[in-house]
């Protein structure tokens, strides 16, 4: 979905730098022909307006932030991103229930669709707008949400939050997995079966197929779980992520 045209790299390479007019992010960042310019990414833009910095192929195009920046920049525009936005989702034409959303001062990642419990987030899924206040927990970039896993039922135009998604299932219930432990050069696998459904990172209660025994892992992958020093660091960090992102 990037389709970055020839005209941008035309302009980061000939155009030389100009006195840099400020400009901001335009909350509805959509364009009408799939041509995108910087009109119809910054508010005022002015002379700059008409220059084309990419082009949209299908429903909507992710563009390169620190791109954009440059050729903004290029073209006497100056954007702070004071946000830290690492990627720009374009969307075809306009959307009313959105632009309602989007009066405010604070630039937020919403839902540009409404999302059903189970679904993954894609990058046409979700656009900037403006608020009056973001979720404590607001994302601060696009790719904190994409390819996440919709934990509840989610409405179009709503302020995303890190509460609203959760890692993707690897193992489902009832899985053949193998369980490792690796310590100190000593490394040792046997078979389990799982007996929930698991993300990278979490918990899962294995049964031991030899033993029958129900020991407690840590996945690691599709089809795998560790135990020992490697899942004690696994959990560390995932326990370290809910406690940001619950901040």
């Amino acid at each position: 979905m990037k389709a970055f045209v020839p005209a941008l790299a035309a302009l980061l390479i000939a155009t030389p730098a100009l006195a840099g007019q400020a400009v901001s992010l335009r909350s509805d960042t959509t364009d009408a022909d799939g041509r995108i310019t910087l009109g119809e990414l910054f508010d005022g833009a002015g002379a700059a307006s008409e220059v084309v910095v990419a082009t949209r192929v299908g429903p909507s195009a992710v563009l390169d932030a620190g791109a954009v920046q440059i050729a903004a920049r290029r073209a006497g525009l100056d954007w702070a991103n004071s946000n830290g936005v690492r990627r720009i989702i374009v969307r075809q034409g306009s959307d009313s229930g959105l632009a309602g959303a989007s009066r405010g001062n604070v630039e937020v990642l919403a839902y540009a669709r409404s999302l059903a419990t189970g679904e993954m987030v894609q990058p046409e899924d979700l656009v900037w707008i403006k608020v009056a206040a973001s979720p404590s927990d607001a994302p601060r970039d696009a790719d904190d949400l994409i390819g996440m896993t919709v934990k509840r039922p989610l409405r179009q135009g709503a302020a995303a939050s890190l509460r609203d998604v959760s890692t993707p299932q690897v193992i489902k219930a009832g899985d053949i997995v193998a369980v490792t432990y690796e310590d100190d050069g000593v490394a040792l696998t046997l078979q389990g079966k799982a007996m929930a459904a698991g993300a990278v990172g979490e918990s899962l209660m294995v049964q031991n197929t030899a033993s029958k025994k129900i020991i407690e892992t840590v996945v690691t992958g599709p089809g795998s779980t560790a135990v020992g020093p490697q899942a004690m660091r696994l959990k560390a960090n995932r326990n370290n992520t809910l406690r940001y992102a619950a901040r």
